[in-house]
């Protein structure tokens, strides 16, 4: 039996075992240090048919590598060696010793840094007949290290190593697998050569990518970084990079690459649309942002992935809400409960936004339902928060139980209720790490708390909080757009007031210059 077909036979040893198999096979050979690289070999070979690891795993634990370990090694190798530079991560690396395989480039450097070729790191496999077994009819695929027959394997155009059908194997339509057991026994060896080769071109093609092995781990930092910008850069220049990106990975999906890279895509590709419909809605474009906000969710459902759905749905219920269409907001609100996970702080959001949008339709009950929901999922929520692209997201689900009621307080016509939260919201915003902190946030909490001292009769009040809010160092769309209710509310309350019209022209102002910003940034 071969080395592959018994690695694939047994259970998978834990790597103890491996690292027993190297200090034994190194204490026969007297602890040379380093170890030859035909030692580390022989020692990898027999990790590999006694412990079942795929074969670069079994060449690391024959070195005695960590992951982290082999990495670092590969980086020096490519100073070492003036090199062109790598983006080598772990990640990249236990995809491949899962079975992911490498680019040619990647190959190539894992051959030098172990000292081998394809056959030996179990990237190819070599068909050739052993030498003291020329007459076998079931060729050996094991994980030595000769060098792969002339003529037998070539290069594709792509750079990746194949291998090439032998003539029996292109016969596979002459005899049918159902009359093997009527076939002789010669003929019947002839079916099962025929099916096990059959077999490892499908391993091939379920293994065969175009995408780079440092292509996934360089989308993860890309989307990182875009979200980190978010809050921080103006919503016009964030949204022409991302959706650049977001072009990018839309041509990737129509390359070739494994299931679960095409599941990584689509995710990356979710992740990209729900950021876009956020700064879409930054830039004032609904349509734009409902657009991204959909295509978000259908990625997120093909990914599997609930929880991009889940914030897909919550932008779609925010962008709905400041449209004035309630309905739709509490419908998206809905449709992202029912794929968020029930112990995260999104579907505290979720809750929230559908008490939102209860408010905004002057359903006081249904408000009232929605937001002691959103307080009982708070409840639950487990010790230790998670994190989203790593940001901790519990201060989400706080703005929301914070200001969501300021807003919904001041469309239910409940003022001093409204003043209170809206008080609460801006002093938690104010007192948050300056690295936390969100000036968009903050000039909401304010706009809300002016409504709230216009409704009571303080237009002094009023005014003044509104000229703070468009002092914010980010004045997006939500922002002009809670401005205008301010100012709306002002001008039918107290007419013809010189503080409340310098207040309206002002927003005025602001908001044609946020339009022509945009304009130039986009290049609408």
């Amino acid at each position: 039996m071969s080395n592959q077909a018994t690695k694939q036979s047994q259970a998978v040893h834990h790597i103890s075992c491996g690292k027993a198999l190297r200090e034994r096979a190194l204490g026969q050979a007297g602890s040379p240090d380093p170890a030859p690289v035909t030692l580390v070999a022989e020692i990898a070979g027999q990790i590999a048919e006694h412990c079942g690891h795929r074969l670069l795993k079994c060449r690391r634990l024959a070195m005695g590598w960590t992951v982290a370990q082999a990495v670092a090694a590969a980086h020096q190798l490519v100073e070492d060696e003036n090199l062109a530079k790598v983006g080598l991560s772990e990640r990249s690396w236990k995809d491949w010793e899962a079975g992911g395989l490498p680019s040619p480039d990647y190959q190539d450097l894992l051959c030098r840094l172990f000292a081998t070729n394809p056959v030996g790191l179990g990237f190819a496999h070599d068909y050739s007949p052993p030498k003291a077994e020329e007459n076998s009819p079931l060729w050996s695929a094991g994980p030595g290290d000769g060098t792969l027959p002339e003529g037998e394997t070539a290069r594709t155009g792509a750079g990746s190593w194949t291998f090439t059908e032998v003539e029996e194997t292109k016969r596979r339509d002459a005899v049918k697998l159902a009359g093997l057991a009527m076939a002789s026994p010669a003929a019947a060896a002839q079916i099962l050569q025929q099916a096990a080769a059959e077999a490892m071109e499908f391993t091939q093609q379920a293994e065969a990518t175009s995408l780079g092995s440092g292509t996934l781990d360089h989308l993860d930092l890309a989307v990182t970084e875009f979200n980190h910008a978010y809050s921080l850069k103006p919503p016009a220049a964030v949204f022409d990079a991302v959706l650049d990106y977001r072009r990018k990975v839309d041509a990737l999906l129509k390359g070739r690459h494994t299931h679960r890279q095409e599941r990584e895509l689509l995710a990356f590709a979710g992740w990209m649309s729900e950021l876009l419909a956020w700064l879409a809605h930054d830039l004032g474009d609904a349509r734009t942002g409902l657009a991204f906000a959909t295509d978000a969710f259908i990625h997120g459902r093909q990914a599997g992935h609930g929880q991009l759905c889940g914030w897909a749905m919550d932008a779609a219920a925010s962008i709905n809400l400041y449209e004035q269409r309630p309905d739709r907001a509490r419908q998206a609100a809905l449709k992202g409960l029912t794929e968020a996970p029930a112990d995260h702080p999104l579907t505290v959001r979720l809750h929230a936004q559908a008490a939102r949008a209860a408010a905004a339709d002057g359903d006081a009950d249904g408000f009232t339902t929605a937001f002691h929901a959103a307080e009982d999922a708070y409840r639950l929520l487990p010790p230790r928060s998670p994190r989203r692209f790593g940001m901790d997201v519990l201060p989400l689900a706080n703005y929301a139980l914070t200001s969501y009621p300021a807003t919904s307080f001041i469309w239910l016509g409940q003022a001093e209720e409204a003043r209170r939260h809206a008080e609460h919201a801006l002093t938690t915003y104010e007192s948050a790490p300056a690295a936390s902190r969100s000036p968009s946030r903050e000039a909401i909490a304010r706009i809300d708390l002016a409504i709230a001292h216009a409704q009571l009769g303080d237009p002094d009040d009023a005014v003044a909080l509104g000229h703070q809010a468009l002092d914010s160092a980010r004045v997006v769309g939500s922002v002009l757009g809670r401005a205008g209710d301010l100012t709306s509310f002002l001008t039918r309350r107290y007419p013809r007031q010189a503080a409340v019209e310098g207040l309206a022209e002002r927003l005025t102002a602001a908001a044609a210059a946020r339009s022509a910003l945009s304009a130039t940034s986009t290049g609408a």
